[in-house]
């Protein structure tokens, strides 16, 4: 964690929460029944002039939980064989762990009290950690239970509009089809996209009402 750029000049920009971007690939759209499959996180941090940036990704393959559904046409959809060898999946606790250990180390890091999910159509991300939370009693889980960031949202008001590819396009960024619904590249582009309108919002105005806040809940 020394090598990384974190720093607490992000601490009070968004009420001591630390935004982590996230994208989860499933087997299907219900979180309590269906397979978790990978998870991606890519780590913000923001450099002394107030520019947020990408500091760290993370990811890991995910073994389906006992009885998981596994809906063929979402397996057709993400390209996952769930059960390849070369996956090299982990248990969902074990995955968790894997993913959850360097974000509380960048919260710690960043003077930040908890992460913020970041994603697009960030509640589908988040329900689908929460239930693999809940799942296996994990006790550790560094984000906050139901607040989010969508870059949805944000994208409708940037660039009027929602879908992904088409947004990442309009704001300019590089985007590569076929890389497109593998959880990585998912994940790096949308933390790009979030850093991006973040970035524009902070250049076009001298207001900074966050430095005047506290991070009280």
């Amino acid at each position: 964690m020394e090598n990384k750029p974190y720093n607490t000049t992000i601490s009070q920009r968004f009420r001591g929460y630390l935004p982590v971007v996230v994208d989860v690939e499933t087997a299907g759209f219900k979180a309590e029944t269906d397979a978790l499959l990978e998870i991606a996180a890519v780590i913000l941090t923001m450099n002394e002039q107030g520019s947020l940036q990408p500091a760290e990704t993370i990811s890991c393959h995910v073994q389906p939980f006992e009885g998981a559904n596994l809906d063929p046409k979402a397996l057709a959809f993400n390209g996952i064989d769930p059960y390849h060898p070369f996956r090299e999946a982990l248990p969902e606790k074990q995955a968790l762990d894997h993913v959850f250990r360097p974000i509380r180390a960048a919260v710690k890091a960043s003077a930040c009290k908890r992460a913020i999910l970041v994603g697009h159509n960030a509640f589908f991300d988040l329900g689908f950690i929460n239930a693999a939370v809940e799942r296996t009693a994990y006790k550790r889980n560094p984000f906050h239970p139901f607040s989010t960031f969508d870059t949805v949202t944000l994208a409708g008001l940037a660039y009027g509009q929602t879908v992904l590819a088409r947004t990442i396009i309009a704001a300019g960024i590089a985007w590569d089809p076929d890389e497109a619904h593998s959880a990585i590249y998912d994940t790096e582009k949308t933390a790009e996209l979030f850093c991006h309108i973040v970035n524009r919002w902070h250049s076009a105005t001298d207001e900074r009402p966050w430095l005047a806040q506290s991070g009280d809940d």
